[in-house]
């Protein structure tokens, strides 16, 4: 009896180590080819201020990810940083045309808008390219596109760092673009 058991228990300790496999965990994001438009030789000739050293990254810092809570609530944070709250408001616009409506004048994906920060347009938004590292950059396209309930509920922030100029963007009613629309 007592050789049963112990059999038992050696086999029941054997199948408990073969079926635990350990998690791996991957702290460094994978490098991944850089996005040509932020790497372009040439500076637009609306830009912001002279170029900051290390501000031109050779490879993306991770790429677009806009089902992170984390890459959204950062892009948040850059987005007051980086004062886009100055034409854009917080994101109901001013100078700048409103982020929280269906109204995108460059398209709504997140390569076009992107390319509106790194190129920057006519009549009033700067180039971004060689002041703004390409991993933020990305940080801000998910921001954005949060600002008009482009993306799933659970990754926008639920609280703000700064001032408060809308409800959180879990909260508000998704105002996505319509499709069928002229434009």
């Amino acid at each position: 009896m007592r050789t049963a058991t112990g059999l038992w228990f050696v086999a029941a300790a054997a199948m408990t180590a073969v079926g635990c496999a350990r998690e791996e965990r991957r702290f460094d994001k994978p490098a991944i080819p850089s996005n040509p438009i932020a790497q372009a030789d040439g500076l637009a000739t609306l830009r912001p201020g002279q170029p900051g050293p290390g501000m031109r990254s050779l490879a993306s810092s991770g790429g677009y990810n806009e089902s992170s809570a984390y890459e959204v609530s950062q892009g948040k944070l850059l987005f007051r940083w980086f004062n886009c709250v100055g034409c854009h408001a917080q994101g109901g616009g001013a100078m700048g045309p409103a982020l929280m409506d269906d109204k995108w004048i460059y398209g709504k994906d997140p390569e076009s808008i992107f390319t509106t920060i790194i190129e920057g347009r006519p009549n009033g938004m700067p180039s971004f390219r060689g002041r703004i590292p390409e991993g933020q950059v990305w940080q801000l396209v998910a921001y954005v596109r949060s600002m008009s309930g482009l993306i799933s509920s659970d990754a926008a922030p639920s609280r703000s760092e700064g001032l408060a100029g809308a409800l959180p963007e879990n909260l508000r009613e998704a105002t996505r673009p319509d499709e069928k629309k002229p434009k």
